[in-house]
């Protein structure tokens, strides 16, 4: 798999409570398939924070990497903004 083929999420930082890691929830706009009806979807990802640097609110954006622990696969890009 190319570097720059890999998958790339936005998010709201829910969590950052453990030590480097954060829990990012992202929410997706997704028609039901019997009804039409628009649904929201959302899913939490646990994301490698080097630095300590996110905190609880903040919109950030993630990328798919390589596992670095039993659930992490994701990793910090950037803080696009940070909570008021």
């Amino acid at each position: 798999m190319e570097r720059n083929r890999r998958k790339t999420r936005s998010g709201i930082v829910v969590s950052d409570k453990m030590d480097k890691t954060i829990v990012v929830s992202t929410e997706e706009h997704v028609r039901h398939s019997l009804y039409g009806k628009a649904v929201k979807r959302t899913k939490k990802f646990k994301v490698h924070d080097e630095n300590n640097e996110c905190g609880i609110g903040d919109r950030v954006r993630i990328m798919e990497t390589k596992p670095i622990s039993k659930d992490k696969r994701w990793r910090l890009v950037e803080i696009i903004e940070k909570a008021k």
